[in-house]
């Protein structure tokens, strides 16, 4: 697809339309990351086929977008009204200077547990704070002092502390490693793409992906059970008998895809604890026999999570609406499959209950991966829980 050329309205220099440069300037109106970047998508396909267009003509175009989503406080910062009329320049630890950014701060609070509204309301009661004030230069301790001030007063006492957790966290320097495993039509790619943004983790992996790259390497003969379905890697077992399977057959068929699997899982986990970088592996191959494996390491934080859908009918929907969004995973054939694929969540779930790894239902996107994410913050109260005149002293 080419990219449409954007003149400027002004100086009449020409640009390429990039989708992400949209989504950035909507997300700092105010505008949730699901919408910014479907709206942004929307463009970019509209735009597709001109070869030139102003940026007066882009803005009318979004303006209109966000007047059917009703968006009126987004479609006011997006236009220029009530606009900061001066910028508020952030001081950091090692002495830099940047001005302050509403994105990025509401970011840091979705990452300590907060929903998008939740977290878009405290950062506009920030803002408005920050232009009341006469300083034009604060250092980010005063930013955190105040954040800590309002979230204590809106929110509560609970939500300051995950803040505060989330904040003692970042500074410490360590990584963060998400394994978010599930049954098949869980939810998890959804879930991971989005606690992915929320924490600013720009690396990511499906185990399904890792099989794919080992079924290229290694052909069908020497591997059989590599090569088809966790659910039914069972078929793929010496001597298996025919018909319907046992439910220990069906487990026996997992475990040995998730044994292969777990050799290319540890290697992309190791290399993020080498490089100091945060992760997030999910897949159905995530098991607490993987978090054995892997061992305890004291280099990075790991969080493992077990996603569920515990009504039959929900499951099955999300089933067949895999087979509606990507044409090539055939819902009609994991409904088929349906009796293994339920067998091999309850199987999942009681050696994630067995071995005390976090159990989160997954029955709505925002609340689960507000879910998740106070998951992932209890997990890091536990090493991290310094006071707020400690972390955001003077």
């Amino acid at each position: 697809m080419a990219k449409s050329v954007i003149v400027a309205s002004r100086e009449g220099t020409k640009t390429p339309f990039l989708r992400g440069i949209l989504t950035s300037s909507l997300l700092e109106a105010g505008l949730p990351f699901e919408q910014a970047y479907e709206l942004a998508s929307r463009m970019r396909t509209r735009l597709a086929d001109k070869e030139h267009i102003t940026t007066h003509e882009i803005r009318e175009l979004v303006v209109r977008e966000l007047i059917k989503l009703d968006a009126t406080d987004v479609l006011e910062l997006y236009t220029g009204i009530n606009r900061p009329s001066r910028s508020i320049q952030v001081r950091d630890h090692l002495g830099g200077i940047s001005g302050f950014s509403l994105p990025r701060h509401r970011q840091s609070l979705e990452s300590s547990g907060l929903d998008s509204d939740q977290a878009n309301l405290i950062s506009q009661l920030l803002l408005k704070k920050l232009e009341e004030t006469d300083e034009h230069e604060l250092h980010v301790n005063d930013i955190g002092r105040m954040t800590f001030s309002i979230l204590q007063k809106q929110i509560g006492h609970e939500a300051a502390k995950r803040y505060l957790v989330w904040v003692d966290y970042t500074r410490s320097g360590r990584p963060l490693i998400l394994l978010l495993g599930g049954t098949t039509g869980c939810g998890k790619s959804t879930i991971a793409t989005e606690v992915a943004h929320r924490l600013g983790i720009i690396r990511t992996q499906s185990t399904d992906m890792l099989r794919e790259v080992m079924r290229m390497m290694i052909p069908e003969r020497l591997l059989p059970a590599l090569h088809t379905s966790s659910f039914s890697a069972w078929r793929r077992l010496p001597g298996h008998a025919e018909g319907p399977p046992t439910d220990e057959l069906i487990i026996m068929g997992y475990n040995h895809q998730a044994e292969l699997v777990s050799v290319p899982c540890e290697a992309v986990i190791q290399r993020a604890l080498r490089e100091r970088v945060s992760l997030i592996l999910e897949g159905i191959h995530i098991s607490p026999s993987l978090m054995l494996r892997i061992g305890d390491t004291e280099s990075a934080v790991m969080v493992p999570i077990m996603l569920a859908v515990l009504k039959q009918d929900q499951l099955k929907r999300q089933l067949m609406g895999r087979g509606i969004i990507a044409p090539g995973r055939e819902g009609d054939r994991y409904l088929s499959h349906f009796e293994q694929i339920w067998e091999l969540q309850s199987y999942l779930l009681s050696e994630a209950d067995n071995s005390s790894m976090d159990i989160v239902t997954n029955d709505e996107k925002e609340q689960t991966t507000a879910r998740v994410m106070r998951a992932i913050n209890e997990v890091l109260a536990r090493g991290f829980n310094a006071q707020m005149d400690d972390i955001f002293a003077s």
